[in-house]
């Protein structure tokens, strides 16, 4: 299906800020969306919750705009109740998966079955998992059901502003989990795969419009762009699955 036509704005770029499930994604498609549309897109990068100095809140708390943002949906929801996302423009992007990784040629872990994923929990010795909305499925929700909570708040590192992979390559490490796409840029890791399926909650990571957004129709443009089947193909080799949601604002 063709996108339609917008006008050209003569503002700035378009802001947009992500968190790093669809970072891979994005960093792919918004050369293709400039070039096609010939519209300036500005990038920046933080986790869907937290307090890091480079988390989305914290940048919002700081007084920053901008013009879409593409976060965990839970999260997306909570800006909306805040104000700081436009009602009725949630767009679900894709669905991804909590997956796990050592380092290339270290022993890999028996993950299959949930007494599995418990037992190498327990066994192994340095634990890492991602400050975002995966990670406090793992640390608020799947790790006390186990009953490993107390064992995990020792043993168990929560990640802020970077990869859970890129500690492996620093020898922080021994096991982690992220959400799949962002797992897969990372050189030199091990991908095991998804966790247990009784374990496995699908996470959807969506688009909205900020309230202080300057360039409303170009930000609508481009959500609809990313939603679309044109590229369902170039977001599912980085990991992600696309829901090819309709914008609600096209009903």
């Amino acid at each position: 299906m063709m996108l339609r036509s917008v006008t050209i704005s003569p503002e700035g770029p378009l802001k947009v800020i992500t968190s790093g499930a669809f970072a891979a994604a994005l960093k792919d498609l918004v050369p293709i969306y400039e070039k096609q549309y010939q519209t300036k897109v500005e990038l920046s990068f933080g986790s869907s919750i937290g307090a890091a100095h480079d988390s989305i809140p914290t940048r919002l708390n700081e007084g920053q705009k901008f013009d879409v943002f593409i976060l965990a949906g839970s999260a997306l929801e909570n800006f909306i109740q805040a104000g700081q996302i436009k009602n009725n423009t949630r767009v679900d992007l894709v669905s991804s998966h909590i997956a796990a990784a050592v380092r290339a040629g270290d022993p890999e872990p028996d993950l299959s079955t949930l007494e599995c994923f418990k037992h190498a929990m327990l066994t192994y010795g340095r634990i890492a998992y991602s400050a975002s909305a995966n990670g406090t499925y793992l640390s608020t929700e799947l790790f006390p059901q186990l009953g490993i909570a107390e064992e995990m708040s020792v043993k168990a590192k929560k990640i802020f502003s970077e990869r859970v992979g890129t500690i492996f390559m620093r020898n922080e490490a021994d096991l982690g989990f992220q959400q799949m796409s962002e797992l897969l840029p990372i050189q030199g890791i091990k991908i095991l795969g998804d966790l247990p399926p009784e374990s496995q909650r699908p996470f959807f990571f969506s688009a909205g419009i900020g309230s202080g957004a300057k360039q409303e129709e170009q930000a609508r443009h481009l959500v609809e762009f990313l939603a679309s089947e044109e590229v369902a193909d170039q977001i599912r080799k980085t990991g992600l699955k696309p829901v090819l949601a309709k914008a609600p604002w096209l009903n």
